[in-house]
């Protein structure tokens, strides 16, 4: 076995959810500050969880500012863009 110190900075990682919320990410990236607004299901609370921390996320890094709204009567959340 070799062992050997490398830079912290040489090491790339990231967290992706890409895989299960990439269709979500993608329609955010077609959002219009003032413009329409997207409309998903969902199933549970945690999910809800799990889609609003992948989309702020992503919002972070495309620096742009989404806000989401939830109408648990429907099951449903809204996201949309503000300028």
């Amino acid at each position: 076995m070799e062992i050997k110190f490398v830079k912290r900075s040489a090491i790339n990682s990231s967290k992706k959810r890409n895989s299960k919320f990439k269709p979500l990410l993608e329609a955010i990236d077609k959002l219009k500050p003032g413009g329409q607004a997207l409309e998903v299901s969902y199933t549970s609370d945690k999910n809800v969880n799990s889609m609003r921390t992948a989309v702020y996320q992503h919002s972070r890094v495309k620096n742009i500012k989404i806000k989401s709204k939830k109408d648990p009567s429907i099951k449903k959340i809204h996201f949309y863009r503000e300028e």
